[in-house]
């Protein structure tokens, strides 16, 4: 199961999904969870923004697809809708967030896979998608999409039906520390030097005080090692 701070890579990020991901948002893949790719890099085409001491993540809808009407998707409007009337994306993230702030719904269970480096991926964890609107970003209206991090489910139930388990919230290690984690450790286990299965592993757990906004307090860990670890601590 994914437990969150897993360093994998595309193919297995897409093994893991049981799907190509070849778009950024993906609405309730196999009519479960759905699934966001992110990135907080300078040279990113969205503005991703992590929040709240890593409690928040406030996500960018995207643009409309490059065609001759459109060539540059960066000046229009991000869709709601397709010229077919059906929900694109956007539309259909916008709508299950407005469901949930009415009351309708539990608010849908989120995946969110970030890029760190080129072939490189982080899984942040589990979400649950609590809010959306538009806003103007100087030159068009865009949609964004508050995301809270909750701790992953612990049980074997779908996660359709766990969306309306209560569930804790936590904390996710901001992109800059990843990378600066990932370098001090040159990309292998701190304990063996492995580099395969790695996860960034919190020194002093948040549950004890510790913190994700500091490198000190963050290092590379196997699977195994990070699973000795965490045996340990309970």
């Amino acid at each position: 199961m994914a437990t969150g701070n897993e360093i994998i890579s595309y193919f297995e990020m897409c093994g893991r999904e049981g799907t190509s991901l070849q778009r950024g948002m993906n609405f309730r893949l196999h009519g479960g969870h759905s699934v966001l790719l992110m990135s907080v890099q300078p040279n990113s085409p969205y503005q991703d923004a992590v929040l709240e001491d890593g409690a928040v993540l406030i996500y960018e809808g995207h643009d409309n697809a490059r065609i001759p009407e459109v060539p540059n998707p960066k000046l229009v409007d991000q869709p709601e809708f397709l010229p077919s009337g059906n929900l694109t994306e956007n539309g259909k993230f916008h709508k299950a967030a407005q469901d949930f702030k009415a009351g309708h719904k539990a608010p849908d269970l989120v995946r969110v896979y970030e890029k760190l480096r080129k072939g490189i991926w982080g899984y942040n964890g589990l979400f649950h998608l609590v809010d959306s609107w538009c806003e103007s970003d100087g030159k068009r209206e865009v949609f964004k999409f508050r995301l809270e991090a909750i701790e992953e489910l612990s049980d074997n139930s779908s996660p359709v039906d766990s969306m309306f388990k209560a569930t804790k919230h936590r904390r996710i290690i901001p992109t800059h520390v990843k990378l600066e984690v990932w370098k001090r450790d040159v990309g292998k286990c701190t304990i063996c030097g492995s580099k395969d299965e790695l996860h960034f592993d919190h020194i002093l757990p948040y549950s004890k005080g510790g913190t994700s906004l500091k490198a000190e307090n963050v290092q590379l860990l196997c699977a195994r090692h990070n699973l000795q670890k965490s045996d340990r601590i309970e």
